[in-house]
Order: C-alpha cells, then structure tokens, then sequence
C-alpha cells in the first residue's frame, strides 16, 4: 500500500475527547495493514520542553510505538508563532506522504488545524511597531490597549479578553500595518490535497467528567511540582508558555494568590469553557465527518468508513 501517496487524516475534537488514544490506536492499525502511519501534533502548547504533565503530552511509550512530529521543539521562553507552526507542520505532512507515510494530525484548536490545512495567509510583522505597543502594554496595562483597539477595530476587541495583553500587541499591530484586523477565520478551502477529516463528538456532561478526571490525574501525577521547576526557569515572564491552561492556574497558586484547591477548581472550569469554545468553532466546518467519542467500536467504524480514501 506504501508505494502510493496517502491523504492526510485531520482529528478534530474537543480537549479531553479521545483524539490522541485514537490516533495511536488509528496510526497502529493501519500500520499492521501495510499502510505507515504517523502522527503530526497540532496543539500550540505540546511544542514546549518540559511542558508534559498538564499538556497531557504522549508518554515515552507511546511516542516509541508510534512516530510523533513537532513534539518538544521550543524551549519555554519561545512564543508560539501560528505562521511559524503552519510551515513546520506542512513541510512535515508533505514528508511523510512523499515517503508513502499516511500523516494524521491530531490536537489542538480549530485556528491552529484550519491555518495548517486551509488556505490561510499571516499579515506581516514589524518589530519595531510591536515594540512601541509593547512598551504601552507595560506602561499602561492590557486594559488600556483594549480600549484603544475597540476604538480602531470593535469587532476585533470584542473578540479579545480585556486581559490577554500579547493578543491585543498583535492585534494593534496588525491594525497599524494593514488597517483593519481580520475578526473571523477565512471561508474554508483546503490548501492540501486529499484531506479526510474526522471528528469526535461527546456529550457535554461526559466531556466535563474527562476534564474533571485528567485535572485530577495531573495532580496525582505531579503537575504542581512541574510548574515549580519551569518557574524557576522563568516559565511565569513567558510569552506564551506561561498562559497555558493550569500553568497559569499553579503559577498564581504558587505567587499565593490562590489557594491550590482554587488552582485545581479553575483549571477544571477554565479547560471547560475552552473545550466548548473548541468544539463550536470545529462544528462550524461541514467537512468534518463525525463519530461518537464513546463508541466502543470508533477505530473500526473509521477504519470501515476509510476504505475508499486511504489513498489520494
């Protein structure tokens, strides 16, 4: 089967709803059919060294058993660039299918999947006009530049947390190189040939459950003790490292402005908005084809439904 050129297979689904199980279990069995498979990562936060107990990162194991790409790239103090990772993740996807390697991309958000698989183009960038924003942010506050992009762009500052100081620097930045800031992802049209995307849906009150459960797990697993060593290394004056779910929960539990509980409780809730705000962005993409998260059965019924585009 190798000899021909597979198509990409997209995992699209929220935080907690079984994507990366499924994509070992999918890249393993085709495997044992004759088709090599591999798995591409698509979650902004799994690209940083020592970021593994609260980015539920794939174990050793499970990187052994199969190929993981753009796992452990950066080291905290890099930003997360999305016009960086869209390169990254395309030359990697164009190499394993010019080497008769099936690519399945698994995690992440529905920006991060869209600008790797869709015709999705980056305004540019000027240092010097981020650094002046910069300078303001720090001078005045998050606050204050919000207020500044709602009077030059409402529909992008409606769009951004009066507190996500890094989004509002780039959004103004943008404004002042371009004239506008685009406030919604583009019309999709895929950029890659042969894309096959698969969705995993779950109901709301067992997606909670998961959440709830894996805040638990990375407790019990030593979550707080990893975010005590990537402080030490400066993890809280991270560009983007630092604003990860729960890393920034445990960073104000360990400042002392909250208690551990309130650590635990807040990562619970806050991973649970991101999980709905997920799912109804990839909901919105009619390209996706669904399956229940919890059917015992969902490899085979995929792999049954791929019988027809397991090749380009």
């Amino acid at each position: 089967m190798g000899h021909l050129r597979p198509p990409l297979w997209v995992l699209n689904g929220a935080t907690a709803s079984g994507k990366s199980g499924l994509a070992i279990e999918l890249a393993q069995r085709l495997a044992a059919a004759g088709q090599p498979a591999e798995i591409v990562n698509a979650d902004s936060m799994l690209v940083y060294r020592g970021m593994d107990i609260g980015t539920a990162k794939p174990t050793a194991d499970e990187r052994a058993a199969v190929p993981h790409h753009l796992i452990d790239i950066h080291d905290i103090e890099e930003p997360a660039a999305v016009a960086d990772f869209q390169q990254r993740a395309r030359q990697v996807i164009e190499s394993c299918r010019s080497r008769g390697v099936l690519p399945i991309l698994a995690g992440g958000s529905a920006l991060y999947v869209r600008a790797i698989i869709d015709e999705f183009d980056f305004p540019g960038a000027d240092p010097q006009v981020r650094a002046r924003w910069e300078e303001v942010l720090a001078e005045r506050g998050p606050e204050h530049l919000h207020a500044e992009l709602g009077r030059r762009a409402p529909q992008a500052a409606a769009r951004i947390l009066p507190g996500n100081g890094r989004r509002l620097v780039r959004a103004l930045e943008i404004h002042e190189l371009t004239g506008q800031v685009t406030a919604a992802l583009p019309e999709p049209t895929y950029a890659l040939d042969a894309v096959r995307q698969i969705g995993i849906e779950i109901e709301r009150d067992a997606l909670d459950a998961r959440i709830e459960a894996r805040v638990e797990q990375m407790w019990d697993q030593g979550f707080v003790g990893e975010v005590e060593g990537l402080a030490a290394r400066g993890l809280a004056d991270t560009p983007t490292a630092g604003k990860a779910l729960g890393y920034r929960q445990v960073l104000a539990y360990l400042r002392g402005d909250l208690t551990e509980r309130q650590a635990s409780e807040r990562t619970v809730s806050a991973t649970r908005r991101f999980s709905r705000k997920q799912f109804g962005w990839f909901r919105r993409d009619l390209r996706i084809r669904w399956y229940p998260a919890l059917d015992p059965r969902l490899a085979d019924r995929v792999l049954a439904d791929a019988q027809d585009w397991t090749h380009a």
